[in-house]
């Protein structure tokens, strides 16, 4: 077992269908191998937390997930109630269509906004859904998020198409340089995968696949 990948990773899941037996399975896996986090929908924080709170295990959850179409104000809310239940990590969604129509301070404002509410009182990581961006929206993204005040960008919600790849890692390292996150999520199932991304940049693994990850093998749940 490599428990040094382990501390890299956000044991994730995120699928709609997931019952309260998978959310206590990884919850038991995390205190086992000793992940950074679980990331779980909103509904499933307080369970999490309740327990984990024994535990240097996080509890991470995602704002305006997957989509990153819903208001600010939305956003904010569901932040503010996430820290309320006991998250210390969010991965906020940016507003895509808006990157991509370039109303880069709607975008920059949605980011700084949930940053706001994370109040310091938990990370804050942007996803920027790599798969439905060019180079430069990546880099625009990037920018703004580290503008914003975040904590993290990341690749991927998992959920649009695509998920992690080491040039877009590279390319998001090199856009935000040393002081800032980078989350690679999204279809990382093995070790030697885990170990291409943190070499290109990443300090953070979002995969469903973490016990199959540290114990050397390939899982087949990408989320």
């Amino acid at each position: 077992m490599n428990t040094n990948l382990a501390k890299f990773i956000d044991h994730t899941q995120l699928k709609p269908e997931t019952k309260k037996d998978k959310i206590s399975e990884i919850v038991q896996e995390a205190r086992e191998y000793g992940f950074a986090s679980v990331c779980v929908n909103p509904y499933w924080v307080p369970y999490c937390y309740e327990h984990l709170k024994d535990t240097d295990v996080k509890v991470c959850t995602v704002i305006g997930f997957p989509l990153g179409a819903t208001s600010t104000q939305s956003k904010v809310f569901e932040t503010k109630q996430a820290l309320n239940d006991g998250a210390a990590e969010v991965d906020m969604v940016i507003n895509v269509g808006e990157l991509k129509a370039a109303n880069d301070q709607a975008v920059q404002r949605d980011i700084k906004e949930v940053v706001e509410a994370a109040d310091g009182h938990a990370l804050t990581k942007v996803i920027i859904e790599t798969s439905l961006l060019t180079d430069d929206e990546k880099v625009r993204a990037c920018k703004l998020a580290k503008a914003a005040g975040a904590d993290y960008v990341k690749t991927s919600t998992g959920f649009s198409g695509g998920g992690a790849t080491v040039e877009d890692v590279k390319l998001m390292r090199q856009t935000v340089g040393d002081d800032m996150g980078v989350k690679a999520s999204g279809g990382i199932r093995d070790t030697e995968s885990v170990k291409e991304m943190i070499d290109a940049g990443a300090t953070r693994i979002g995969a469903s696949a973490g016990v199959e990850i540290v114990n050397g093998e390939k899982g087949t749940d990408s989320y």
